[in-house]
């Protein structure tokens, strides 16, 4: 796969003005890092939230004549008979469903819904900082790692800091998780601490330290639509409006 340029992300990510939900950066804002801005990265897997793309089997109990597979929009809407559009991007299977019931108690009694991922759609992940061709791309396998991301991004240059790879990822409550990885010990083959990158995963190659992660973020998140409209936006709240 040929790997997007930043003209070709920007172009095809479209121009993200955040200014209603981030103040703006103060002048070298990568000269420090400070960890209370994330959250503690967790090790559990997220309950799966729908994405555009994605197809759902949703089924009507009380009215099997109404059950559909169905695909979720650009918009993140799926389009129901006789209730119209109900947005359920960025809600697991029973948020979709109570969502979904919610609509259909305007036309039906006491509906009972369930909501079943059935395919998905793309799984993207960003790669920045410094690597040969940053930018979005698609999860080679459910267990790619680090390593394989930064492969992806035509690998880390001469500059890139591989003992602090860092991986951010957002939290069920919305905010922000990050972690770093140590990918030195995995070219020597020694023990790595190995993370499965997920949708909308960020991983940074780092020049010096990971305080660039400041500088990434105003880059790729503040500026640029990115792969998570959510995540953005709790990112960009975690990193420019944190005390």
């Amino acid at each position: 796969m040929a790997a997007p340029t930043r003209r070709s992300v920007l172009s095809a990510l479209g121009v993200l003005a955040l200014g209603a939900c981030a103040s703006t950066p103060q002048q070298g804002a990568g000269n420090s890092f400070e960890p209370s801005r994330f959250q503690t990265w967790s090790e559990g897997d997220p309950a799966y939230r729908l994405f555009p793309g994605d197809e759902v089997e949703v089924t009507v109990h009380t009215a099997d004549e109404l059950n559909r597979t169905l695909a979720v929009g650009p918009d993140g809407r799926v389009s129901l008979p006789l209730a119209g559009s109900v947005m359920v991007a960025q809600m697991t299977g029973p948020q979709a469903a109570r969502a979904i019931a919610d609509r259909y108690a305007r036309v039906l009694r006491d509906p009972i819904v369930e909501v079943r991922p059935v395919t998905y759609g793309a799984q993207q992940i960003l790669v920045g900082g410094e690597v040969r061709s940053p930018g979005v791309y698609e999860m080679i396998s459910p267990r790619m790692g680090v390593m394989e991301a930064l492969t992806l991004a035509g690998g880390a240059n001469n500059r890139a800091r591989l003992r602090q790879v860092v991986v951010l990822r957002r939290a069920e409550d919305g905010g922000v998780m990050m972690r770093t990885v140590d990918i030195r010990n995995a070219q020597r083959g020694a023990p790595t601490d190995i993370i499965p990158l997920a949708r909308h995963d960020i991983v940074f190659a780092p020049r010096t330290t990971i305080a660039e992660i400041n500088d990434f973020t105003e880059l790729y998140i503040r500026n640029i639509l990115p792969l998570d409209n959510a995540f953005a936006y709790a990112l960009a709240d975690q990193v420019f409006n944190s005390n």
